[in-house]
């Protein structure tokens, strides 16, 4: 993960994992082009394409509604919207590869380029997902194993605050499995939070120099 591969935005921030490829700008808070009534809160726009290129079959789903969606939520929660009033900020996320978990990799690489951006958070936000077959457990999957899970669950967390933003859960678990991989989910986001702040720090010291 890295900050600042677009110069041209407030703020940016490039994930791989695997062989899943993201990249994200931030722009704003500018003001918004809707005409509205005055508001105390801004406004967060999310939207997720992929490149015509990013999967194996060419062209599948270039914009993605679900996804920019689901972006929303889990970043909605953490961004301080009162900081910036009657303005919006727009998130755009761009798949360059899809290698499987690219949800949970395009939340956590949007939360590392809104803070490049300088908008005001009450914490990071970091997502992981696993999948379940049978009585097995696994995390981070791939595309291909997401094609053969028996369900999927993805977690959007706050480590600071130790709060999640949004839970996604698909398929047929029992409570008990559920209760473990939401843990492990949580523990496994905590981690991430640490190399995204690592990843800030490095950035700020750059600045710094």
């Amino acid at each position: 993960m890295q900050t600042g591969p677009t110069t041209a935005a407030s703020g940016s921030a490039y994930a791989e994992f695997g062989k899943t490829k993201v990249i994200v700008s931030v722009f704003g808070p500018r003001e918004s082009k809707k005409a509205m009534m005055y508001s105390d809160v801004g406004r967060l726009n999310c939207n997720v394409s992929y490149t015509t290129f990013a999967t194996p079959v060419r062209g599948q789903g270039a914009d993605n509604k679900e996804y920019s969606s689901m972006l929303h939520k889990a970043l909605e929660g953490a961004v301080m919207l009162h900081t910036f009033p009657k303005t919006t900020v727009d998130v755009f996320a761009l798949v360059l590869e899809s290698g499987g978990s690219d949800l949970p990799i395009i939340i956590s690489c949007a939360s590392l380029a809104l803070a490049d951006a300088g908008i005001m958070m009450y914490d990071l936000v970091t997502s992981v997902s696993v999948s379940c077959f049978r009585k097995n457990i696994i995390i981070d999957p791939t595309s291909d194993e997401e094609a053969w899970q028996d369900g999927s669950l993805v977690v959007a967390f706050m480590p600071a605050r130790k709060e999640i933003t949004q839970l996604t859960l698909t398929g047929e678990w029992s409570d008990g499995r559920i209760t473990n991989a939401v843990e492990l989910c949580m523990d496994a986001c905590s981690k991430l939070g640490d190399i995204l702040r690592d990843r800030l720090k490095d950035t700020a010291t750059l600045t710094c120099e």
